[in-house]
């Protein structure tokens, strides 16, 4: 089989892929919202629908363009399997002039982007919500035999419903158990640090990441953030497993990311176990997340201009209907 050049559509598995329309004809009024090293997210209107989505520009152009095009497939791959309420939603890809765009449904924010406006740790209630819906996602991933490899608040994302949803699904294995190198140092298990070393690991490594990201949402930073990357995996995988600072949480959220935090696999619970653990069964509002995308739309307008301008995308829908 000759080697198909990136973009290439000649294969008829990779070209069912992708919507043959030019999305430059079906998408309007985009404004970037976010961007990593992949390259930029856009909120955009369909013209056929009049539904408001995300759009992920994803180049294959220049410097290993045939790794990219891969990586490109893989994402579109994974996305067009998933079907659950707490996964993001995929809506169809397409190409354009060596760029990939990747639409799925539109999200008012992260849950990193939540702690940058207020400036301060989430209640322990909205943790507990948000590690609800993750944990729902989590179960529904790991029961297809997927590990997502990079949790943490920045791929957390809330609809304007209140709904959590798992986003960027750029780091994970379609097969379990895994055992490359894959994720964000601070929220990395150890045994996926380990693993180069002493083989392979299984979704729990999606719990630890989960028990580092409730410090995350807790104390604004993961544990040993004030370090470069290096030096936080190597206190990772020898340390004794992080846990909660600050004196004023309740022992069942701090047994809950002790529980997360298992240094070994072996003792630490899988996804679906995690969700009978009492901070997750205990009563909650059922608009703790709504209030709380509520009251940070409010937060971003009373924002000064230069942090205004950083966090509008959360008020992206709001200003572009009036």
């Amino acid at each position: 089989m000759p080697i198909m050049r990136p973009g290439s559509l000649k294969d008829p598995e990779i070209a069912e892929l992708f919507n043959k329309h030019d999305p430059e004809k079906i998408f309007e009024d985009l404004r970037e919202i976010g961007h990593g090293s992949f390259g930029a997210v856009y909120y955009a209107k369909c013209n056929l629908t009049r539904e408001i989505v995300a759009i992920k520009k994803m180049s294959y152009m220049g410097k290993q363009s045939m790794e990219k095009w891969q990586d490109i497939l893989k994402e579109i791959r994974f996305l067009r399997q998933l079907n659950h309420p707490n996964t993001i939603e995929y809506k169809g890809c397409y190409l354009h002039e060596n760029t990939a765009w990747l639409v799925m449904e539109y999200c008012v924010g992260s849950a990193s982007d939540i702690i940058e406006v207020h400036k301060r740790p989430l209640k322990e209630e909205e943790i507990s919500a948000i590690c609800d819906g993750v944990l729902r996602g989590l179960s529904y991933l790991h029961s297809l035999g997927r590990i997502h490899r990079d949790i943490k608040a920045g791929n957390i994302l809330l609809t304007e419903q209140g709904v959590v949803k798992l986003a960027d699904f750029g780091s994970a294995a379609i097969k379990c158990p895994a055992n490359s190198f894959v994720g964000t140092p601070y929220w990395m298990a150890p045994e996926v640090i380990l693993a180069m070393d002493e083989g392979q690991y299984d979704g729990k490594v999606d719990v630890w990441s989960l028990g580092i990201t409730c410090i995350e949402l807790a104390e604004r930073k993961p544990p040993y953030f004030n370090m470069n990357a290096m030096s936080a995996l190597y206190h990772i995988a020898q340390n004794e497993a992080p846990s909660l600072q600050a004196p004023d949480w309740s022992d069942i959220f701090r047994s809950f990311v002790d529980f997360c935090l298992k240094k070994s696999p072996n003792e630490r619970p899988n996804s679906s176990k995690l969700l009978t653990h009492s901070f997750m069964t205990r009563i909650r509002s059922p608009n703790v997340l709504i209030d709380l995308i509520a009251r940070t739309k409010a937060a971003v307008r009373e924002l000064d201009n230069l942090n205004y301008r950083k966090m509008k995308k959360i008020l992206m829908v709001d200003s572009c209907e009036t």
